[in-house]
């Protein structure tokens, strides 16, 4: 089943987790809503084309650029998931799920220069930052702004 892409208006709404994934990928269907939002101009504090979206992008060799295109000419987010695969660095199924296995593992706690700032994050959204993950940080931080607003 196919599931049509719609722009979200992300000051009133979260985009997709970065767990939730696309043709194996992490981050993808997050990155597909951020882009949508952008070009909508309903990015509200997100921003496309981030270093989060970097990650995907310099994995498969594109650029944001080149990815915008791809959600732009595409209907549904399958239809970006097949361009994913198709285009860029040729990536095998294996290859995809240890990269996104890898990024979804990843926390900020191993990197020197955002320790501090991800220590800080963490403990305002009650998240162990010792045992946290980046995308455990981002989840909490979008069901906290959209908790916060909508109440």
């Amino acid at each position: 089943m196919n599931t049509t892409i719609i722009a979200l208006d992300l000051t009133k709404q979260a985009p997709h987790s970065p767990r939730d994934r696309l043709a194996g990928f992490v981050i993808a269907r997050r990155t597909i809503d951020k882009c949508r939002a952008d070009v909508a101009d309903t990015l509200g504090e997100y921003h496309y084309d981030c270093p989060l979206d970097n990650v995907l992008f310099t994995f498969k060799g594109i650029t944001g650029e080149q990815f915008k295109s791809a959600v732009q000419n595409s209907e549904n987010y399958e239809d970006v998931g097949i361009w994913l695969l198709a285009n860029g660095t040729a990536r095998t199924s294996a290859e995809i799920k240890t990269w996104s296995d890898e990024v979804e593992a990843a926390s900020m706690m191993k990197n020197p220069e955002k320790r501090a700032y991800f220590t800080e994050q963490c403990t305002k959204l009650g998240l162990n930052p010792e045992t946290a993950t980046t995308f455990d940080w981002l989840d909490a931080d979008d069901r906290a702004s959209f908790t916060v607003k909508s109440a």
